[in-house]
């Protein structure tokens, strides 16, 4: 195998003619140079210079070598630059997925803290929902996966083989038309809207809306469904039905003609930042992993 160091010296001695002279370059001593020169004959099995009296010349090998030599180290240059540049966070990507209430809240504060901080990571957003998401990170379709999970459902081994980073719980509320009968009320229990009509999320959200309705003793009557949030608190602001949302996803729209009430009792959901072991220890995955934490803390 042919070292970088031993083609450094011998584009010293091809330079300067003689083993002494290139020491003096290299700041190396004579025998070392001799030594390094050796070691690369060796690697090669062939002789690189031919010696006679006090003059030296290179082989039809060693010119060819010598040729090939300031591509080989003018590109391991450029790669050690690159990755030096990515460790310290001069440069670098990350492929960010995440469901859109996410999207629309979490993910612009934690991106402008990272570009202000390191404006030479680049950082890309896709959409999807869990477990989609998650499907996309295991794949290796993305970095990073914003994702969420519904505190009482089915867990076990769901994201045990991923970096788990918790970012913030999120409350379910109640949304209700403005002139709803129950508008002025602070809290309302899911057992009180039974009757209502109802405008149903994304299918993850749609079911646990069904799991937590059954739980109380009836099935909703879903008369619209949408995985746009904005369409929901639009439908329920236009007196066409109730609903329930994460109060993350409220937040991202205003709801206009439409009342937010504390549901009775909490359903919550665990929003978490996932990615993978090895792609934990990236520098430009970790700082976008704890500006996602910084984020979800304000």
């Amino acid at each position: 195998m042919i070292e970088a160091r031993h083609l450094r010296v011998l584009r010293a001695v091809a330079a300067t003619g003689s083993f002494s002279a290139a020491g003096r370059e290299l700041g190396c001593t004579q025998p070392a140079v001799s030594q390094q020169m050796k070691a690369l004959e060796s690697s090669v099995g062939t002789p690189l210079l031919v010696r006679s009296g006090r003059e030296m010349r290179l082989t039809q090998a060693g010119e060819a070598l010598v040729r090939h030599a300031a591509g080989i180290l003018s590109g391991l240059t450029a790669a050690e630059e690159e990755v030096a540049a990515i460790a310290g966070l001069r440069a670098g990507r990350v492929r960010l997925v995440s469901f859109p209430s996410g999207s629309s809240t979490l993910v612009p504060t934690a991106l402008a803290a990272l570009r202000a901080a390191h404006p030479g990571t680049r950082v890309s957003l896709e959409e999807a929902e869990p477990p989609k998401s998650v499907e996309m990170l295991r794949e290796g379709d993305c970095d990073v996966a914003l994702a969420f999970r519904y505190e009482g459902a089915p867990q076990e081994g769901e994201w045990d083989d991923l970096v788990v980073r918790p970012l913030l719980t999120d409350r379910l509320v109640g949304l209700v038309p403005e002139r709803h009968r129950l508008a002025r009320a602070r809290s309302v229990s899911i057992g009180e809207l039974a009757a209502e009509p109802w405008i149903a999320g994304c299918p993850r959200c749609r079911g646990q809306l069904v799991e937590v309705c059954e739980g109380a003793g009836f099935t909703p009557r879903i008369d619209f469904a949408t995985d746009d949030y904005p369409a929901v608190v639009g439908l329920v602001g236009a007196g066409l039905g109730v609903a329930v949302l994460p109060q993350l996803a409220v937040e991202s729209v205003r709801p206009r003609g439409a009342r937010m009430l504390t549901l009775e009792p909490a359903v919550r959901r665990e929003i978490v930042a996932l990615t993978l072991s090895d792609l934990a220890q990236v520098p430009a995955v970790a700082a976008t992993l704890e500006q996602l934490a910084r984020a979800a803390a304000r």
